[in-house]
């Protein structure tokens, strides 16, 4: 308890594990779970059915647990929950799910989250995520893993980012981001690859090569999307070390319900 400011107001039904820290001011509700190491920044407020993982940073003044701001929430026991070694800057906000979704909104594994950054009610989102100040989600977005989204972009409800897509500063993301592509603006438009992430994650010059080919099927020979999708299937069978990524591509875009970014 110890390292539990005097000033905190913890409810004695929270789970806090002995090692967690929590500052100044800090209020945790009744149903709050926080795993070993986590630290809890001065004048948070963590409520709900809200779960914390290990490691994670939250910095000062965030909201992490508040009930949806959907007027059809009606106060029924929906989650948050949070992994592992996630950083939540200052003024963040995290809302509940609710039963029209899953019921639960997720942030995965060490993400990078900046100040005021707002995770709307039912949101999915992966892991080694980094998201810029000011970024919004509304209701039901996915993001996919190592995803990276920039300052002030708006994301409209039920849209998904891809894994190791980039959104750029103040874009409005009204369809769904391919994996490994490049979008900014308003409207929204497909820059090119994300070369610059892929390579800081060690891509091989193969599988840079077949991700540039995926992009010219899909924006620069005038294929349709079905055949878009058949030649990018064709192209992952004949280059063994791309497989994974032509199969994350189709994967994706056959599941889009809202279209794709052009």
């Amino acid at each position: 308890m110890t390292l539990i400011h005097s000033t905190a107001l913890v409810d004695p039904a929270a789970e806090l594990d002995p090692t967690v820290k929590v500052g100044p001011y800090a209020v945790i509700g009744p149903q709050v779970r926080i795993g070993a190491g986590t630290s809890i920044g001065p004048h948070c407020v963590i409520e709900g059915r809200t779960t914390l993982g290990r490691d994670n940073r939250v910095f000062q003044f965030a909201s992490l647990g508040a009930i949806p701001q959907d007027k059809k929430y009606a106060g029924e026991p929906t989650e948050l929950t949070i992994g592992d070694r996630n950083t939540i800057r200052e003024f963040c906000t995290f809302n509940l799910g609710t039963v029209q979704d899953a019921g639960v909104t997720r942030v995965g594994d060490d993400n990078w989250i900046m100040a005021y950054v707002h995770i709307a009610h039912d949101c999915q989102l992966g892991s080694q995520i980094t998201m810029a100040n000011n970024v919004t989600l509304a209701g039901h977005v996915q993001i996919g893993d190592w995803a990276t989204v920039g300052g002030l972009a708006g994301v409209l409800q039920r849209m998904r980012i891809g894994a190791h897509a980039m959104v750029g500063f103040a874009s409005h993301v009204n369809k769904d981001v391919p994996p490994y592509m490049v979008v900014d603006g308003n409207p929204l438009t497909v820059r090119g690859v994300n070369l610059v992430g892929l390579r800081r994650r060690d891509f091989s010059n193969e599988r840079l090569g077949a991700i540039r080919e995926m992009h010219k099927l899909l924006y620069r020979q005038g294929k349709t999307l079905e055949e878009a999708c058949a030649a990018i299937a064709a192209l992952g069978a004949e280059t063994p070390s791309a497989a994974v990524d032509a199969t994350l591509m189709n994967d994706f875009l056959a599941s889009s319900a809202g279209g794709i970014a052009r």
